[in-house]
Formats: C-alpha cells, structure tokens, sequence
C-alpha cells in the first residue's frame, strides 16, 4: 500500500480510510518541513521581542487577559495539556483516532501552527508505529475545537495517560516506550497548537461519509430487489420522468435502478398491470426511489466536499502567518460546518432507513405483496406454525423510530463555557457521533430489506430475475440461506450488514450502474 504523504492541502476521505483502518504509512512531504520550520522561526522571534500572543504569552479563555511570565510558557503548555484531558465515556475506536491523529498531524502541515518539526513527528512516529491513544468519546462541545479529544491525544504524546499498543491497554509512557518513541516535551504554542482544531468531529465525519456512500449503493440495491420481489411497475423510472425534474441525484438513481432491473420477468409496466387487474400505481416506497434516494446522494455529496474541505483547514488557534511575521487570533477551531454537515447526514441516512422499513413492511405483508405469502413463510401449510420474517420487521422498525430521535439536530444547540467566553459552540461532536449511530442502525435496516427481498425472489422464482437483481440475489444467498423453516436471525443480519460494509454489494452491481 502507498504511503499518505500529507503536506496540508491534499488530503482525501480515500486517504483518511486507509490510515485508519488498513495502516497505510504517513510521512510528511519536504514542501511542508520547510513552511513549518520556518513557522516556527517567526514565531520564536515574535516571543523574543515580547509580542503579546494569545495562548503563548497570555492565558486561555477567560485567562486571555493574563499575561504569562517567559519562564512560564513551557509550563503554561503541559498544564492546558493535562487541564483539559477531560473525557469521558467509552474509549473512541482505534480506526477513529487514528483518523483524528491523521487529521490533526495534516492541519499542523500547512505550517500556521507555529510547532516545532520534532514534535509533529512524534505524532507521525505514533501513527505509523501503532501507538493509538485512549481517547473517551464524550466531553467536547466543538469550540475551541476538540479540546478534550485532542488533550488526550497529545498526553499520550507526553508519556502521560494511557494508550493501547499491539492490542494491550498501556500507560501512555509504557506503549510510547514499547514503541521505541521518546515521550514529547512541549514547547511554546505547542499546546495549543495540538488541541485547537476540528479533527475528532472530522476524524468520525470522515469515516461516516465513506461508509454512507458505501450504504448508499446497497440502499440502491436492495429497493431493486424488492421492486423484483413486489412485482414493481417500471413507469416511475423512465429516464423522461426524471429529466423534467433535474435534480443530479435523482436521475443517477433512477439509472441505477432501470440498469438493475433490466431483463426482469417480474418487473411490470402500468399498463400491463391494469389488465393484470392491480393498481398500475405502486406505493411512494416503491415509486419514489429516485426522488427519496437520489436526494440523499446529493446530501452525501454535499457533506463529503465539507469534510474535506475541513481535513485541510488551519483550525488552530492563534495563527502564524509567516510571510507577515504575524500572529492573528480568530475562530477557524470552531466546528459549525461540520455539526451542520453531520447533522445534514444524520436526517439523510434517517430517511434511507425510512423508506427501507416500508419496502420491508409490504415485503411481509400479504395484503401489499402482489403475491407473496404472509410474512414471507415458504410454504402454505407452515402458516401460523412458523412466524417467517414477521418480527424481523419489528426490528427494522425499532432501529427506524430510534434514528428519528437521533436525527434531532445538534448544531442548533449551544451551553456557553469558559465563563461567558465561549458563548456560542458548534457540538459538532455530538453530531458527529449521532450520524455514525444512525448509519449504525439503517446498515441493519437495508440488511433487513435484503434478507427479505431475498426471500421474496426465491419465491417468485430466481430464474425470473435480472441480471443486476440475480447478482445481489446471488450474493446474499453465498452467505445466508433461504429461509425454509424458522431459525434465528441476528447472525443472518449481521453477516448481510458485513457485505455491505465492506462494499461488496457495491462491487457486485458497479459493472452494471452508470452512476
């Protein structure tokens, strides 16, 4: 696998993806060296002729007022180091502060920071050498940035706090020592420099965006099956339908859909079900794929250019402009882009699961299902005896109604901290954290779906499929049976949810999609 080289302008959600989860390298390009060390000169000649610089000769939030003694600034930084490590909760995933380190380690190459070259190395060194701090989920409120998030990061930096190392939970001196890392004295800025910033909240974003765009293709794939198993009507895709209404996402859907469909012995026009005696109309979760799934790929799009737009900002506080020998404090820490992004997320993935769970309903709904026995039970004598798919849609539903509470937006709230201070804050974390649950839950909600669209084709009969439909048929039978007699079905659910996680619905279908 290539390294990531990071230099603070280059980085993609792909990038992110890969130094999280498969370990890929980081080092640093020779470009960025050079604009950090010269960052670094300016600003240690800025503290020489006693400039007054918020966070590096004076105090934090409401101590931005006191002026701190030159002997003090070493002091000042290990302190804020240690006086923030705040956290609480469970400990964040190793795939999310990797992300975090990666995030934090790029924005501190853009050379505005004001760090020494050593110190971001140290971070480098971790990352590549597997050291991943513990790091609790919860106690940021996303401005000043991610304050408690990246205090522990930086204290496991130090030697100090703990982190886990080959799979063992160590104190921070003990895994940088097994490592072979000698532990980081801050200097002056470096503080700050490592913990004001967006990178938690981005760090969770990321990986989000990836996986919805992911969940999103599988989405695709399972509305085609159900419309296969319902004996859907193939009127609301016709390519006309959609080019009167221009909306990107929409007609990429609709595309989608008629590529998965074509060929199908199933599929119905309205005409054809009109003297078939059934309504040549379907239901808005069938006829309004395009409209409800194609708007969510617009609002995907949209919050993977926030992302990653923010994975190559400058979010510290203050900043070093080194062109100008100029320290210029403002807010770029502060999360609001991505608490409204994330939020954004949150209610497009609400509403995949949404109209999923509906599919899943008249899947198992005799009165709805053009056919197909109740509950999706394979034979008619087993009736009664065997509940089928019935309380599998109890689940869907479940994890549908908690997505609506979940999706209540966290960016329009604020608590003001530091005495007054910092009045108006982003929570750009807890949003973050709601829409890595809710794409959680509508994983499980799609995995549904296909288990009973699934079943509804071995039904109808494979041989009537589509290509595209009998290759995602084709998938989920290689690793969950058809349903013949009532069993257990958490494991079926999750071995579903683990081939769309890892994309291979994604890549079953790509050949045939144009979009």
């Amino acid at each position: 696998m290539k390294a990531v080289v990071i230099d603070g302008e280059n980085l993609t959600i792909n990038d992110i993806v890969n130094v999280a989860r498969n370990h890929a390298k980081v080092t640093l390009s020779h470009k960025a060296k050079e604009k950090i060390q010269h960052s670094r000169h300016v600003l240690e000649q800025l503290i020489k002729e006693k400039k007054t610089i918020y966070g590096v000769t004076t105090g934090f939030g409401a101590f931005g007022n006191v002026n701190i003694p030159v002997g003090n600034i070493r002091e000042l930084q290990l302190n804020l180091i240690r006086s923030h490590s705040v956290g609480v909760g469970k400990p964040s995933s190793t795939e999310a502060v990797r992300a975090m380190m990666l995030l934090r380690a790029n924005t501190l190459a853009k050379g505005y920071s004001g760090i020494r070259l050593e110190t971001l190395g140290a971070l480098i060194d971790m990352l590549n050498k597997g050291v991943h701090p513990i790091v609790p989920e919860q106690g940021s409120v996303g401005a000043s940035g991610d304050l408690a998030p990246l205090a522990h990061m930086t204290l496991a930096m130090m030697g100090e706090g703990e982190a886990e190392y080959q799979g063992e939970r160590l104190s921070g001196k003990q895994a940088l020592a097994k490592a072979g890392i000698q532990p980081v004295t801050l200097g002056a800025k470096e503080g700050v420099g490592f913990i004001n910033g967006t990178q938690f909240m981005t760090a969770i974003a990321a990986l989000a965006v990836y996986d919805a765009q992911t969940l999103l293709a599988s989405a695709e794939a399972a509305a085609a099956l159900s419309l296969e198993a319902l004996r859907g009507i193939a009127d609301a895709f016709d390519s006309r339908i959609h080019a009167v209404r221009p909306h990107r996402g929409q007609a990429a859907t609709a595309s989608n859909i008629r590529s998965l469909v074509a060929g199908s012995k199933n599929i119905l026009t309205g005409e054809k079900a009109a003297q078939a005696k059934l309504y040549p109309q379907d239901a808005y979760s069938l006829r309004c794929i395009p409209q409800v799934l194609g708007c969510v790929h617009d609002a995907v799009d949209y919050v993977k250019g926030v992302v990653e737009v923010e994975a190559n900002s400058a979010t510290d506080n203050p900043l070093v402009f080194s062109e100008d020998r100029l320290c210029l404090s403002g807010g770029n820490f502060h999360g609001q882009p991505i608490a409204l992004a994330m939020d954004f997320l949150a209610a497009a993935l609400t509403i995949v699961g949404n109209i999923s769970e509906r599919r899943t309903a008249r899947l198992t709904d005799e009165n709805c299902s053009r056919g197909l026995p109740a509950f999706l039970v394979s034979s008619e004598e087993k009736r009664g005896v065997e509940s089928g798919f019935m309380a599998l849609q109890y689940t869907a539903a479940a994890l549908a109604s908690e997505n609506k509470a979940l999706a209540h937006p966290a960016s329009v709230d604020s608590i003001p901290t530091s005495a007054n201070f910092e009045d108006f804050v982003s929570m750009g974390p807890i949003a973050a954290r709601k829409a890595e649950a809710i794409l959680w839950n509508v994983e499980r909600i799609v995995a549904i779906e296909l288990l009973c669209a699934a079943q509804g084709a071995d039904l109808r009969g494979v041989d009537k499929l589509a290509t595209g439909t009998k290759a995602v048929h084709s998938l989920i039978r290689r690793r969950v049976p058809m349903l013949k007699k009532d069993r257990p079905l958490t494991r079926d659910v999750e071995k579903i949810v683990e081939i769309i996680r890892k994309g291979q619905l994604l890549k079953a279908v790509k050949p045939l999609v144009e979009s």
